[in-house]
């Protein structure tokens, strides 16, 4: 597995964890440790999604990266070669 496919299963794990406790708090807005998690899972996902773009370039259109129609030009899924 390739250091850009590791970054990108955690941001996705990350995004995961973050949405999942979007839900809980929708029912739940007064539980201080869900609000503390959410606040450590964001604080996690930041960091690892600007070091992210900044090697391998912007993961969404949304993406502040001063062209925002550069996360096109990333290797779609079946673009990517399998070591078989």
């Amino acid at each position: 597995m390739t250091q850009r496919e590791i970054m990108l299963k955690k941001i996705g794990t990350y995004k995961f964890v973050l949405k999942d406790l979007e839900l809980y708090l929708d029912t739940h807005p007064k539980d201080e440790m869900a609000l503390s998690k959410y606040a450590e899972y964001e604080a996690l996902l930041k960091p690892m999604v600007k070091e992210f773009e900044s090697r391998f370039g912007p993961l969404t259109v949304s993406s502040d990266n001063g062209n925002k129609f550069l996360w096109v030009k990333n290797p779609w899924p079946w673009d990517i070669e399998e070591d078989d």
